[in-house]
């Protein structure tokens, strides 16, 4: 038999494919496309060749006669927020499983951007998962009717959802502040555009209620460590004995930027966020936070949209919850009953002097 492997510098074809397995290109192609229509040691030998040639499908091609690209797009809202680390992984991978390759869009939190970065998608992707999309819900609607969508971090009554159940995290934040006695508790917000951001607020107007403690809620703030230094500065001008941050990056940087200003953490204010992304075991002190099951988002997510691309209906009218949990670390402790009383609240402490410096 001839060789027929491909030269380094030419790409394989799927005719060097059927020359080399002794069969049709028309049988090479449904080896790949509907592998049930090919006699089992027929595609394994195709598969065989096509290895060793390094042929490759083309995904574009194999969709004119398919009507699939086997390609599905996630949608995140800010590639430099860790929280959507893990939620990439777990749909990556539930993707690969289904063997599926994954289009990352980064939104940069913006509504609009998003809108167009989909619709340029749109041709050549089979699907789309929406994580913690900016968009109004009329135009995540539309996008539904085109393509299956599964959003997450959001409820939209009539497209498949996956959420974190926030009112049970947010009550566990409020009940584990009230057993350290604070009748106050301060949220720090997060975009105006963020269902989760409104969703929390709701909640901890509730558990307030419920639970006899005060809420108050200034912001909104970007959901990033820099929009946490600024709402400090808010937060040192109207001080609160605990706060409740829209997520870990603000939290983190409430701590920084409070620390800056002298104001002890958790000795004057004891700070909690939410994500439980990596760095809130490694700021100091370690932050107390909402453990949200990332990855297992992702995945959940991924999977049901892979069902509904197979023909399966998606879940629609009330959203998959998955659970959450309250991790406790050093940001919180038992109020300081002292301020306003012994001393005013959040006085800025002097500088200690350093004796190295006289030595100079």
């Amino acid at each position: 038999m001839p060789d027929h492997t491909s030269p380094p510098d030419k790409r394989a074809t799927i005719y060097d494919v059927a020359a080399e397995a002794n069969v049709s290109p028309s049988t090479v192609s449904r080896a790949f496309s509907k592998p049930s229509r090919v006699n089992s040691e027929t595609a394994e030998r195709i598969r065989q060749v096509a290895e060793r040639l390094g042929y490759r499908t083309n995904p574009l091609a194999r969709a004119l006669t398919t009507s699939r690209t086997h390609m599905i797009a996630l949608v995140i809202a800010d590639i430099t927020n860790p929280v959507y680390a893990e939620i990439v992984r777990g749909a990556q991978e539930a993707a690969m499983s289904g063997e599926y390759t994954t289009v990352l869009i980064d939104a940069q939190e913006s509504d609009r951007l998003e809108r167009a970065a989909i619709e340029r998608a749109m041709s050549t992707v089979d699907g789309i998962v929406l994580a913690s999309s900016r968009m109004s819900d009329s135009a995540i609607r539309m996008f539904a009717k085109q393509r299956p969508v599964v959003v997450l971090n959001r409820a939209i009554s009539d497209v498949p959802c996956v959420v974190t159940d926030n009112p049970r995290g947010v009550r566990r934040v409020a009940e584990h502040l009230g057993e350290l006695g604070h009748d106050h508790i301060t949220y720090v917000s997060g975009p105006q555009a963020s269902w989760p951001n409104g969703t929390r607020w709701r909640a901890l107007l509730e558990a307030g209620m419920e639970l006899e403690i005060k809420v108050r809620q200034i912001g909104p703030f970007s959901p990033t460590i820099e929009g946490g230094e600024r709402a400090a500065v808010e937060l040192f001008a109207r001080p609160a004995t605990a706060v409740l941050a829209f997520n870990d990056q603000m939290a983190i940087g409430l701590i920084r930027g409070l620390n800056r200003m002298g104001v002890d953490v958790p000795g004057d204010v004891s700070i909690v966020g939410f994500d439980n992304i990596p760095a809130a075991d490694i700021v100091t002190p370690g932050l107390t936070t909402v453990a949200a099951p990332l990855y297992a988002e992702g995945s959940a997510a991924t999977r049901h949209l892979l069902t509904m691309i197979r023909g399966a209906h998606g879940h629609t009218g009330r959203p998959m919850v998955l659970p959450v949990r309250l991790v406790i670390r050093r940001s919180t402790a038992t109020r300081n009953p002292s301020p306003g009383r012994a001393r005013s609240p959040w006085v800025r402490q002097r500088p200690r002097p350093n004796p190295a410096a006289r030595l100079s």
